[in-house]
């Protein structure tokens, strides 16, 4: 791009003011309001720009608008009003992309409820007790109501604690014998709990805070725990459980659909045999899904997401049906000679007429709002709680006909020339046409997801850490990343306590190597129950 040639001249504020009311006798209302909302704006970001403090992102947010692939904003944004009714396109009315008016305001609190992991403290009466003489009337007697008055106290306290124990030490003057105190009961001589690994590793590969960042927070608050102190930690506690992650890969491998895609990572230490022609490094991420159970694995190296999940579909049982692969329509997501039911996202070839809109709006409206439409079906599925096969005939009713004359109207703007094959528009064109079966394989098979959303998702548990560690420093790092965000994401599919879940693993070690399939984030408190009632003597 050319820079253009621009005369510069030295103009003060009192100047353009002057300026504007010599120009507001001359020009229309509207017109003049828009050159004074320019003047100002320049005036503004001059301001903004000999601030030091000011960054790129500060005027990104200024300047443009946010993005967003809403139909309704994509739409705006285009410069066309949304159709109300789409019943010209679709046979039956589009829902409003946009229902948040149907949302009451709220204030954004939590109530005593939705704090599962807090402390409970009952706390009885000072004066009465069940059964009591009313002192109001003297007549009645008090008895206990189930709705208890709850009170929520949050204290601030630090990631990782800890606590030094000073056991008494005494001599004898005459022998020089010492007696040492006890250690107190439940304390091991370990000097780093189970519980400083999980909550180490949550923060770090659940919630992407490096570990220098971490020495620095506990530093400030007297709790010195060097960044390497952490690895350490962390790399220990990743050797006693990791038959979990590979119980995962194993029941993963026998799931009904499995979404995988990747990202690229940055490992400093990576070897590189002199015949491999790849200098790409990844990060897969596979989620496998059955009977409502999801299972999220990642995987790092020079292997592409579509060789991860054929490792992975090799600890399949031969005797189950043919898997669904969701992913985009990338060749490296394919995964060679493994027979599988392919599905592409729907959102990406959504995606490509959200980038044109602007330019061919009406033809990207249609588009838009039929799809919109189907997702909206999917949407009343999902809520619905229907099973796959209701799902499937669901669908077929609602969106096959949609589908089916979009379809239609596609081919039509290619064969009758309405659209330039080369333009924007024809290549988004030609994307759905050239992958239109695999894009609609919800149509035709139970089960078959729209999109590919759940992995992406879930892949930005590693974009997290590139973003914020920016990097492993070698394989073995990675792998130990990969362990844990695997068994961390996981419980957070299934609803289980990542901190607990670690805690409890790296507790029951022993019995983990023996029965991993006991101890899935889905059923080790059953396990758990089961242990400690068999320990009871009663």
């Amino acid at each position: 791009m050319t820079k253009p040639a621009i005369e510069r001249i030295e103009v003060s504020r009192d100047e353009l003011n002057q300026l504007l009311e010599r120009a507001k006798t001359a020009l229309h209302e509207d017109d003049y309001r828009k050159l004074k909302a320019t003047v100002d704006a320049l005036s503004y970001l001059t301001e903004l720009v000999a601030d030091r403090e000011t960054t790129i992102r500060d005027l990104r947010q200024l300047l443009l608008p946010p993005t967003t692939e809403k139909t309704r904003e994509v739409l705006k944004q285009a410069g066309i009003e949304p159709t109300p009714d789409s019943g010209e396109t679709s046979g039956e009315p589009t829902p409003p992309a946009d229902r948040s008016a149907d949302k009451k305001p709220g204030h954004g609190r939590n109530g005593a409820d939705a704090y599962q992991g807090a402390q409970r403290v009952e706390v009885a009466h000072e004066q009465f007790q069940v059964g009591d003489s009313c002192p109001g009337c003297w007549k009645g007697k008090v008895y206990e109501q189930q709705d208890a008055k709850l009170l929520v106290r949050i204290v601030g306290q630090a990631p990782i604690a800890a606590t030094v124990y000073e056991l008494q030490r005494l001599r004898c003057n005459l022998c020089g014998e010492i007696y040492t105190a006890k250690t107190p009961e439940g304390v091991g001589e370990d000097k780093y709990d189970d519980t400083a690994a999980a909550m180490i590793a949550q923060l770090k590969y659940g919630s992407g805070m490096p570990f220098y960042r971490l020495e620095d927070l506990e530093g400030s608050l007297g709790i010195p725990l060097p960044a390497s102190t952490q690895w350490e930690i962390v790399e220990e506690a990743a050797v006693l459980i990791k038959q979990a992650r590979d119980e995962l890969i194993r029941q993963a491998a026998q799931g009904q659909v499995l979404h995988n895609d990747d990202t690229s990572m940055k490992v400093l230490r990576l070897e590189r045999e002199p015949a491999d022609e790849r200098t790409g490094v990844f990060t897969s991420g596979i989620v496998s899904t059955a009977e409502g159970q999801k299972i999220a694995l990642f995987f790092t190296g020079r292997q592409h997401a579509g060789e991860n999940l054929a490792d992975v579909l090799k600890r399949r049982a031969a005797e189950l049906s043919v898997p669904i692969q969701m992913s985009d329509a990338l060749s490296r997501n394919a995964p060679k000679s493994v027979e599988l039911l392919v599905a592409n996202c729907l959102a990406h070839g959504r995606r490509k007429f959200v980038e044109i809109a602007p330019n061919f709006p009406a033809q990207c409206r249609h588009v838009l709002e039929t799809l919109g439409t189907v997702y909206y079906h999917d949407k009343l599925a999902r809520e619905g709680e229907l099973s796959p096969e209701k799902r499937l005939r669901f669908h077929q009713e609602r969106s096959e006909p949609l589908m089916k004359r979009l379809r239609a109207w596609l081919d039509a703007q290619l064969t009758e020339k309405k659209v330039e094959p080369n333009s924007g528009l024809g290549k988004a064109i030609q994307y759905m046409l050239r992958h239109w079966e695999p894009l609609t394989l919800f149509l035709r098979e139970p089960g078959a997801p729209l999109d590919n959303n759940l992995c992406e998702r879930a892949l930005k548990k590693a974009i997290l850490h590139r973003k914020n560690s920016l990097f492993y420093k070698t394989m073995n790092g990675a792998e130990v990343g990969d362990l844990y965000m695997s068994l961390i994401h996981t419980c957070e599919f299934c609803g289980a306590s990542p901190f607990d879940y670690l805690t409890e693993l790296q507790r029951h070690a022993a019995e983990l190597a023996l029965s991993p399939a006991e101890w899935m984030p889905w059923n080790y408190h059953a396990t758990l129950g089961r242990s400690r009632a068999s320990a009871d003597p009663r």
